[in-house]
């Protein structure tokens, strides 16, 4: 059969790319559940954008100048950088723009329908910037065309924060440990968002949190 005139392969040194494959499906289909199990956990403990503004009218924060951009994967909550920065610095930019990246199922986005800047209270932006899965995300290209569409700041004083999670594997219902473990090890590794998108090193600002996976 098809079956038994191919097994002596395997111990004849075809062994070695079926390894090779195996290896490389676990690290993929690890990183890629790995990545949604990270998300979901992040979003349960984000809060809602809408509260977070209510709240600003009966506790409003100390604000200062210039503007400050969280990039979120949660077009509805909060950034969680952004949580934790009013926790500790007690204090909020006057401009706040929250960035989402969305990847869309075509290999191309028209430049046109790139980016939709949408503004809210309290001096808070939304910005939307949509990349085909053919293409690389760039923030200078992202404000280039913030900016066409009326999103007013300086460079110069802007800041990036970036939220930099430390994974801890745990009994959660989601993966075995040990992939969990591997997950972590994937991260701590990946290349850096301010490498991935281009942000401007010099103006970026990680702020730190652990999550359970």
């Amino acid at each position: 059969s098809f079956w038994g005139a191919n097994a002596v392969k395997i111990a004849a040194g075809g062994w070695f790319p079926l390894t090779m494959a195996l290896c490389v499906f676990t690290l993929m289909t690890t990183w890629k559940k790995g990545r949604d199990i990270l998300a979901s956990r992040l979003r349960g403990s984000s809060l809602p954008l809408k509260q977070l503004l209510d709240s600003f009218g009966d506790h409003p924060p100390v604000r200062v100048p210039g503007t400050a951009i969280f990039m979120t994967g949660n077009p509805e909550g909060t950034p969680p950088a952004l949580l934790h920065n009013l926790k500790h610095n007690k204090v909020l930019h006057e401009q706040v723009m929250l960035l989402t990246i969305a990847s869309e199922e075509v290999p191309h986005v028209p430049p046109e329908d790139r980016v939709e800047v949408i503004k809210l209270e309290e001096g808070f932006v939304r910005v939307i910037a949509r990349y085909g899965f053919m293409e690389n995300p760039s923030i200078p290209d992202i404000l280039k065309r913030g900016r066409e569409k009326g999103l007013q700041f300086n460079l110069m004083g802007t800041s990036f924060f970036l939220g930099r999670e430390t994974l801890i594997p745990s009994k959660k219902r989601g993966m075995a440990m040990w992939r969990e473990a591997l997950f972590s090890w994937m991260s701590r590794n990946a290349r850096s968002a301010t490498a991935y998108f281009r942000i401007p090193p010099n103006r970026v600002v990680e702020l730190g949190a652990q999550v359970e996976l």
